[in-house]
């Protein structure tokens, strides 16, 4: 069966993977699960560079499959973009994000509700077995409350309201949350470039 296999160790985006590009016909497997897990410097300045970047390296190893890789993060207009493409990073390789969601908050302190405005960004690269390369980028739009909430999702979702629910991505359970995320939409829209 012919492989598409999708640059994460990250189980939970391995599910929602298999979901969404269930019956194109090909085996979705993590890098792991394909035997590969390269050491990977992602130094692009931008969310389509190091998606790009993650996929060349494992396509690298693995030239006869679909190699898909994203990076995703959160972008907050007060911040001038911040966290951007350093979301994983931001205050450090492991600091919790109980933390870091704090440190958002306390930044924005006295920043009215119509200022607070965020995006989620996701791009999502992909390299076939012919070297073609593929980039999609989607978003969703909301703002940064004022406090954590919910204990739904990860990350950044406690803080990240979003107008379309009426509640922040914390609070909704995962698959709801899949059908408006920023890589729901980019994978959902990935999938229509390969296979539809």
């Amino acid at each position: 069966m012919k492989r598409l296999v999708f640059a994460t160790g990250n189980m939970g985006k391995m599910r929602e993977i298999r979901e969404i590009m269930d019956g194109s016909g090909y085996e979705i497997l993590s890098m792991k699960e394909a035997g590969v897990d390269p050491e990977i410097v992602e130094d692009g300045t931008t969310f389509e560079e190091n998606a790009i970047i993650k996929a060349r390296a494992v396509h690298a190893l693995l030239p006869d499959s679909i190699v898909l890789a994203d990076d995703s993060g959160l972008v907050v207009d007060a911040l001038n973009g911040e966290p951007g493409i350093y979301s994983a990073r931001y205050l450090g390789e492991d600091t919790p994000y109980t933390v870091k969601n704090n440190e958002i908050i306390k930044r924005l302190e006295g920043v009215p509700d119509e200022k607070r405005t965020a995006r989620f960004v996701c791009a999502i690269a992909a390299v076939l077995p012919d070297g073609t390369e593929k980039v999609v980028r989607e978003t969703v739009e909301g703002r940064i409350g004022y406090e954590e909430k919910g204990e739904h999702g990860f990350g950044y979702d406690p803080i990240f309201y979003c107008p379309e629910i009426g509640c922040t991505t914390g609070e909704i359970p995962e698959l709801e949350k899949n059908k408006i995320s920023h890589r729901g939409k980019a994978l959902r829209k990935m999938r229509t470039e390969l296979f539809d």
